[in-house]
């Protein structure tokens, strides 16, 4: 196997760090719109949905099409045509996505938001991305892979880390806050694996995109009596939409292709992290001590089912 260029190793670094940001401005930028009912929310969690992921749409389509457009006229300002061969034809038979990850992405994003009108910024990145982890070493356990005793002891840990979270208390969190948002980690977990296999990123985001269009169509009709919308709750689910989930889903997959699932799992494990600083900065919000206890048994063990990979990968050259 040959190894990465330079220029592709920075390129993938890019890519990854541009998206874990996109991801952790999703959760501060959801939660701005969606603060506690009491306190004034911006605009109501389903309309917040439909808002964000037909901005996605949009921005999508006419991302491909500036791209397609720009090459295009680099093709047909050069005399050879072979050289400049990813045009309007590979556009074409490009991959498509698929409507497996349509409804995941869908899921995610609706489940997201609901969760959000009960949850904190850092609580709900923490819940989010800890089931994602899981998800995927669940998934790897389905796959045949076995784990070592380190991994076990990590996934024990993790667990620890929830179970402690939920205690009763009043700092606990939601328990309907956090069903949901783990609803969504498990359909990101899913929308994630699917992305392993994408040939163009780009193509497979915003076909992913447009299939939830007659699910958005569903969710704005049932919600038709209910809606509240405000100018900054639409401007923030735009933003949400267009930038830190649109364009940076589309980073995200083209990352994907340079990453190996557990590079992908681990590395998401910094969002929560940079969520939490984006809440105290943005939001006003408290760091509590039940959090930071919780993040670091959850973050903490994961990072012992990485390591207990490593050594069983070890242990078997």
């Amino acid at each position: 196997m040959t190894e990465p260029s330079p220029v592709s190793v920075y390129k993938t670094i890019a890519y990854t760090v541009l998206a874990l940001l996109a991801f952790a401005a999703n959760s501060v930028l959801c939660r701005m719109a969606l603060e506690m009912q009491y306190d004034g929310a911006e605009i109501d969690a389903a309309s917040f949905t439909v808002i964000r992921l037909s901005s996605g749409i949009v921005a999508l389509s006419g991302i491909v099409w500036l791209k397609s457009w720009w090459v295009n006229k680099r093709r047909t300002n050069t005399e050879n045509r072979l050289a400049v061969q990813e045009p309007a034809e590979i556009y074409k038979k490009a991959s498509r996505g698929s409507w497996f990850a349509a409804i995941c992405l869908f899921l995610y994003a609706a489940a997201f938001s609901f969760a959000y009108v009960s949850l904190d910024t850092a609580t709900g990145a923490l819940i989010l991305f800890g089931v994602v982890q899981m998800t995927m070493i669940i998934s790897s356990l389905f796959s045949g892979n076995k784990l070592h005793y380190t991994e076990w002891l990590g996934v024990a840990l993790a667990i620890a880390g929830f179970v402690y979270l939920m205690l009763p208390g009043a700092t606990a969190p939601s328990v309907a806050g956090l069903m949901l948002m783990a609803i969504s980690g498990i359909a990101w977990a899913f929308y994630t694996l699917a992305g392993k296999a994408s040939k163009s990123p780009l193509q497979d985001t915003r076909y992913n995109f447009l299939r939830t269009a007659p699910l958005i169509m569903l969710l704005a009709i049932y919600n038709i009596d209910s809606y509240y919308l405000s100018g900054t709750g639409v401007l923030l689910a735009v933003a949400s939409g267009a930038l830190t989930s649109g364009l940076g889903y589309a980073i995200w997959y083209q990352a994907l292709t340079a990453l190996k699932t557990i590079q992908a799992a681990v590395l998401q494990l910094l969002v929560p992290v940079i969520a939490a600083v984006g809440g105290v900065i943005f939001i006003e919000e408290l760091l509590t001590e039940r959090l930071i206890l919780s993040a670091g048994l959850v973050l903490g063990g994961i990072l012992l089912v990485v390591i207990g990979r490593r050594c069983s990968a070890i242990s078997k050259i």
